[in-house]
């Protein structure tokens, strides 16, 4: 394998400090580029709500997958893993370490194990399958959905209407059960994994408060009052649901921006909950607790110790 490392951890754990340390630390042996791993980061003129990298930050390193897309369009897991692989190759190509950086698990987990090809969206079957709905109700198409697909529709909740009308809608165009696509792959070799983690989970809701609130401090109600006189967005893009996105949204809508703050941290503390969920489903990652001190340089001698093996095969092959 060639040289390549991954740091995930979820929002506010310190991932952008550990791979600018990790690049300069790094740099006399074996030149760093930085991919960023973040759905919210691809998205341009949205700066302040996602705690993107500033521009001096991105100077001191090359950086890759931010601020390609407009927040109109939309970016998959499989766009996603295409440009990573793409990157990485061309990064590698150079002579260089690529350091995949972000807490976008689900990037994460889709570029370790490959996605299934599952058929695309058609909008006359779910024209059909709305019709229906309206007349039967959820539950009556989900109890459908267990008569043809009882795997996929034990783990749905019968009013799970989005998700049980994608499986009806892949059954109907493939004539394959939804659960059929998630088949049993041989796993890939995936890439050392670097975890940041804290030990207190009181550390981490304090970090989030303060992150918020130099958000609202830099002018982040400005910036979605911006993406709002655009004209091209709406609440429903994925761009506007990220999290603090949609509550600024939903406020500037009401006209009340007094539980902005309280409703903000509070969804990014679930997001920050869902993130470590599937942090700990990765077997390979090693763990570094991120709220401890020192834990940058614990994040370089974790990277030294699981590079030391590629970086001398690779200097093997050269």
């Amino acid at each position: 394998m060639k040289p390549l490392l991954c740091v995930a951890g979820p929002t506010a754990s310190g991932k952008t400090a550990a791979a600018l340390a990790l690049a300069e630390a790094f740099a006399r042996v074996l030149p760093v580029e930085i991919v960023s791993v973040d759905s919210a980061l691809v998205y341009r003129g949205m700066d302040i709500g996602t705690a993107k990298p500033t521009a001096a930050e991105q100077a001191r390193v090359p950086h890759h997958l931010i601020d390609i897309i407009e927040p109109s369009q939309a970016y998959s897991a499989a766009q996603f893993v295409a440009d990573a692989n793409r990157l990485v190759e061309q990064i590698q190509s150079r002579g260089h370490l690529p350091l995949l950086v972000g807490g976008t698990m689900m990037y994460f987990k889709a570029l370790f194990e490959g996605l299934d090809e599952m058929p695309a969206s058609e909008p006359a079957v779910r024209a059909a399958l709305d019709e229906e709905a309206s007349r039967l109700g959820w539950p009556a198409m989900h109890a459908a959905l267990r008569e043809v697909d009882p795997i996929t529709a034990a783990r749905l909740k019968p009013g799970d209407s989005q998700r049980i009308q994608r499986a009806l809608e892949v059954l109907r165009i493939s004539g394959r059960p939804l659960s059929s696509f998630h088949s049993e792959k041989a796993p890939r070799d995936a890439p050392p994994l670097i975890s940041l983690e804290p030990e207190s989970r009181a550390w981490l809701h304090e970090r989030i408060a303060q992150r918020f609130d130099a958000m609202l401090d830099h002018g982040f109600i400005d910036e979605v009052k911006r993406l709002r006189a655009r004209g091209d967005l709406t609440p429903e893009l994925p761009s506007m649901r990220c999290v603090g996105y949609r509550q600024a949204w939903e406020a500037l809508d009401d006209g009340d921006l007094s539980t902005l703050r309280d409703k903000g941290i509070a969804a990014t503390r679930q997001l920050a909950k869902r993130q470590l969920t599937w942090l700990r489903s990765m077997p390979q990652r090693q763990v570094v607790a991120c709220d401890l001190p020192g834990a940058v340089d614990a994040v370089l001698a974790r990277a030294h110790e699981l590079l030391q093996p590629l970086l001398h095969s690779s200097s093997h092959h050269a």
